[in-house]
């Protein structure tokens, strides 16, 4: 609770405590909570509460709250040694080894963009709640220095910290973020579509993912387990942000950036989050496919849009099974036959938690969704929230669908 009222920027605000976690308790058991002792004072937990709600505000926590927000722009100078130190103590790394981002490094990773290195390039917070921070060009390029990456990669990663999107966003769920390069910047800085794309053999996949992560760390005003960072269990895709580009010349479909309104000739680059759920499969079967598909979307939870993550082979079979000639034809099929009964559908914790709230206030479709009988086979996703990108090297026909919310698309060829 402490960690919660510091990340969102009311650090002084009054707590009531009653045994955690709440989530799977019996109503009875909720009820005793509230009946019995705080769970920290000992005293009656509604007493307490009462307490927190009438008794004067000292003077601590009527001062105006300030928050330091310098970020001087130099370290003072020190041994190799104690300045790898000083990152890992501030918290400036993803505790992996990093390339100390030194005035000379900078300088030639600011070469790889035609912007001033005062240039604003976006803002970003780690939370919803909590005020944006602004940076620049340099800041930016101070991060991908640390990743590794080299100046040529520099448009894409300038392009990714231009979405706004955090890709260390702090959420109990342990989310990650995925990114996808479209375009001739694939070519030009040879990243990888094909064979081990979505892992750690290609360099300029590897460290424009790092990257990602770190600048949105350092410059969305921290990342910090208990202080920032609430994920619960952490998560693995976070350390590069699943980044890959997407196999366009193997796929049988519109790239996505084109779906998107890039002309295919433009480069840009594609951001999702949320990404925590998985569901895998190897090829399409012929005699049940539509039921193995219909059973992994089931599988995701339904707060979370799929992404079908296709290898090529993959992405062909639903054309000669399906006849799904275009992304569209297929996305519209997903959303068709990805249903489950209303009341299993509002049962979900995370459904109760963001959808109930705005059926509850008339919002379409979810009140709809809302009156269905119980038993009625309801859609679980929105058209619009369905994606498909083409990856894989085709030595297997093995997919997966990424349940992941959609940020948007950027131009890259504006950060060249």
């Amino acid at each position: 609770m402490r960690a919660s009222t510091l990340q969102q920027g009311i650090p002084y605000l009054r707590h009531a405590f009653v045994p955690q976690p709440v989530m799977g308790r019996t109503p009875d058991q909720l009820r005793a909570y509230v009946d019995g002792p705080d769970d920290v004072t000992g005293r009656p937990f509604m007493s307490e509460v009462i307490n927190a709600l009438t008794r004067p505000q000292s003077a601590q926590e009527t001062r105006p709250q300030t928050f330091e927000r310098s970020t001087p722009r130099f370290v003072e100078p020190d041994t190799e040694e104690n300045l790898r130190q000083l990152f890992l103590d501030k918290r400036w790394t993803d505790m992996l080894p990093i390339i100390l981002p030194t005035e000379e490094r900078v300088a030639a990773m600011l070469k790889g963009s035609s912007r001033s290195p005062d240039t604003v390039v976006g803002q970003m917070r780690p939370t919803s709640t909590r005020e944006a921070w602004e940076y620049t060009v340099e800041k930016v390029a101070v991060n991908a220095v640390m990743a590794g990456a080299r100046p040529e990669y520099f448009p894409v990663i300038l392009a990714l910290a231009a979405t706004g999107a955090s890709a260390r966003a702090s959420t109990t769920s342990s989310a990650a973020s995925m990114a996808v390069v479209n375009g001739p910047i694939r070519h030009e800085i040879e990243m990888n579509w094909g064979i081990g794309a979505m892992g750690p053999y290609n360099h300029a996949n590897a460290t424009i993912g790092r990257a990602f992560g770190l600048l949105s760390q350092n410059l969305q005003g921290g990342s910090v387990p208990e202080v920032t960072y609430l994920g619960s269990q952490g998560n693995n895709y976070a350390y590069n942000s699943v980044t890959f580009a997407e196999n366009e010349e193997r796929s049988p479909w519109t790239p996505f950036h084109v779906q998107h309104g890039f002309r295919a000739a433009e480069s840009a680059v594609s951001v999702f989050g949320g990404c925590r759920s998985t569901a895998f499969n190897l090829g399409l079967r012929a005699r049940h496919w539509q039921d193995h598909v219909r059973n992994m979307l089931r599988g995701l939870n339904p707060h979370n849009p799929p992404t079908f993550v296709l290898d090529p082979i993959t992405a062909q079979q639903f054309i000669d099974r399906g006849s799904f000639d275009s992304k569209e034809k297929l996305i519209q099929w997903v959303h068709d036959n990805a249903t489950m009964p209303a009341s299993v559908y509002w049962d979900y914790q995370l459904i109760e938690n963001y959808v109930y709230p705005h059926a509850l206030n008339g919002i379409e479709p979810y009140a709809s969704k809302l009156q269905a009988a119980s038993d009625e086979l309801i859609p679980i996703y929105q058209l619009e929230d369905i994606h498909v990108v083409v990856v894989g090297g085709e030595t297997n026909g093995y997919w997966r669908i990424m349940g992941c919310n959609y940020h948007g698309t950027t131009s890259v060829d504006e950060w060249r």
